[in-house]
């Protein structure tokens, strides 16, 4: 049986670090002068950049221990070959480009909505909109890909997909088997899913079982979520993977082949660096992940 404690009390400890980040990231927010952007977004991302690097760092060093605890409920002892260094995934975006450059993308967004002719006040309110779904992403895929790379680090280990409900049909039909370590976990913006760490496919919880969790909603809510055709051919028997494309609007986190800059924890700059995902994508076998998750500075 799988055992999913640990991860809800991972699944909340990421929730708690990331509303939290969103707190503190309207307070940036606010240091933005409507009327005077461009003088203003240094201060604002003076205070932001900090808030969101701590966050990132806290979510990834919280998967070491979620790794072992969530195996350990399994009755399974498998420690890693390397260590995890949580601020080798602190500073870059899901896609691999600077933060910095992230955070300025709401900025830009309410100088496009302003020049599009809507309201100054309706453009910064869509613009803080934008941050917060960043803020709330960047902070869950450092968790999410710290948990990946431990396991990756652990033989034999791969993972579940754990739903935190209410979910959304693309995240439903992903739930519920166990995927190699290599297998990237698919996820859009301010997605909240999970991985559980396993070392086979044993999922029997409404949260890793697709069906089990629709058929846990009421009809409405299924039309809600799948739209009304979508849901009732799946009531009468249609396979739901077919029924729903899975894939749209999801991504990986490492989506670009090469970080900008990295350091290593000798401080020792590097031209380009590989995103933990796009190793799993290129690296052959495991050893030859692990070798690569050593070389560019994610585990020692």
């Amino acid at each position: 049986m799988l055992r999913l404690d640990a991860a809800i009390r991972q699944y909340r400890r990421l929730q708690r670090l990331s509303a939290r980040a969103v707190v503190s990231a309207r307070g940036a927010w606010r240091l933005l002068d409507q009327h005077a952007l461009d003088a203003t977004t240094p201060r604002y991302l003076a205070r932001m950049l900090p808030i969101l690097l701590a966050s990132q760092q806290a979510a990834a060093t919280s998967a070491s221990s979620y790794v072992d605890e969530a195996l350990r409920e399994q009755g399974l002892d498998l420690a890693p070959v390397g260590e995890l260094l949580p601020m080798s995934l602190v500073g870059s975006a899901s896609d691999g480009r600077p933060l910095e450059s992230l955070l300025v993308a709401p900025v830009r967004r309410v100088k496009q909505l302003s020049a599009d002719g809507v309201p100054v006040s309706q453009a910064m309110r869509a613009g803080r909109a934008s941050l917060e779904r960043i803020v709330a992403t960047q902070v869950a895929d450092a968790g999410r890909v710290a948990t990946g790379v431990e396991i990756a680090a652990r033989p034999r280990v791969g993972y579940v997909r754990m739903l935190n409900p209410p979910s959304c049909s693309r995240c439903l039909i992903l739930a519920g088997r166990w995927y190699r370590y290599s297998a990237g976990f698919q996820r859009h913006p301010q997605c909240d899913c999970i991985h559980v760490p396993a070392v086979e496919d044993t999922a029997d919880d409404l949260r890793t079982d697709p069906r089990a969790y629709f058929d846990s909603l009421s009809e409405a809510e299924q039309d809600r979520i799948f739209g009304k055709a979508a849901a009732q051919a799946i009531r009468d028997g249609a396979d739901m993977s077919r029924v729903v494309n899975a894939r749209r609007g999801m991504f990986t986190a490492g989506g670009l082949r090469l970080t900008r800059e990295a350091t290593t924890r000798r401080g020792i700059g590097l031209p380009t660096r590989l995103m933990p995902e796009q190793i799993y994508r290129e690296a052959s076998s495991r050893d030859e992940a692990i070798r690569l998750l050593r070389r560019f500075g994610y585990i020692v």
